[in-house]
């Protein structure tokens, strides 16, 4: 027996599971497409600096809508990373600065 909170609307579901197939079919032809490139120095070179361009990006977007915690915790990550030359450690330090001041500063 379903009640309403268990209910599930068949369209959303099929949007879900229609989402879902489109990512992995994505994900899938690009690992296959990637079989048939020959990997030069210049490929490899984009390959290895694209997840910076991505992160850079996703917190750009964040950071024009963020608050004063999240600007004050990028500028740390920033100040961290060129000190430390450690991507991974400077990312920690600045989401741990930012949760920091927006749990006891900025509530």
């Amino acid at each position: 027996m379903m009640t309403e909170l268990t209910a599930i609307d068949s369209l959303a579901l099929f949007a879900i599971l229609g989402m879902a197939a489109a990512t992995y079919a994505t994900r899938a032809a690009g690992f296959w497409l990637m079989g048939y490139v020959e990997i030069t120095p210049r490929i490899e070179r984009f390959l290895r600096h694209m997840a910076g361009g991505v992160l850079v990006a996703i917190v750009t977007a964040a950071a024009m809508n963020g608050s004063p915690a999240m600007w004050i915790g990028l500028a740390t990550a920033f100040g961290a990373m060129l000190l430390l030359r450690k991507p991974m450690t400077a990312i920690l330090i600045g989401v741990a600065i930012a949760a920091l001041l927006r749990h006891f500063a900025f509530g």
